[in-house]
């Protein structure tokens, strides 16, 4: 029996859910159909729009398919009021277990401005050619922006020479280093 396309749209969509609630995003779900003020599919993930597409349609997607898919999600961005849009396309041969390894897509100018921390006024947006990373890259790039919630991390005592290293330079043991030497 052949698989409606709404219904190969909701596992596409519950598989990324799935993968952004367990990698920073808890807060992460599906976003229910808003008609012609289309915000994107997954809602939860405050300033980012997702555009997710799955099924043979993403899975055989072409060029043109890509930049059209892409097209939808600028939309979407300003509809959603977001600062940063994803279009994740579920790749052949990969599961929804393994979402983290579909593609995600991104136009260039944004992926600048996530590595960079860029003034979004320097940014060139007619630089909005499509770039393609894993959505496990593209997440950990959002992440690192600061998008999703913070990563639990030990709070460590600022270094404070002592006095038998005046200049604060000291010699620290690197497990195989000694081979080197």
């Amino acid at each position: 029996m052949k698989r409606r396309p709404r219904d190969i749209g909701t596992a596409a969509e519950s598989a990324t859910v799935k993968y952004l609630v367990a990698n920073g995003f808890p807060h992460a779900e599906r976003r229910s159909l808003r008609g012609a003020l289309d915000a994107g599919d997954i809602t939860g993930t405050p300033s980012v729009a997702w555009e997710v597409k799955g099924g043979d349609a993403a899975r055989n997607a072409s060029d043109l398919t890509i930049t059209r898919w892409m097209q939808e999600l600028a939309v979407e961005m300003t509809n959603a009021n977001a600062k940063a849009g994803v279009l994740v396309v579920q790749r052949a041969g990969v599961g929804p277990a393994n979402a983290g390894r579909w593609w995600a897509w991104m136009p260039a100018f944004q992926l600048v401005d996530l590595a960079t921390n860029s003034d979004p006024d320097d940014l060139v947006t007619e630089q909005a050619f499509p770039v393609r990373m894993l959505l496990a890259d593209a997440v950990t790039l959002l992440r690192a922006a600061g998008y999703g919630e913070p990563e639990a991390r030990p709070v460590v005592a600022p270094y404070q020479p002592t006095a038998a290293t005046p200049d604060g330079i000291e010699d620290i043991a690197i497990p195989g280093l000694e081979a080197v030497k």
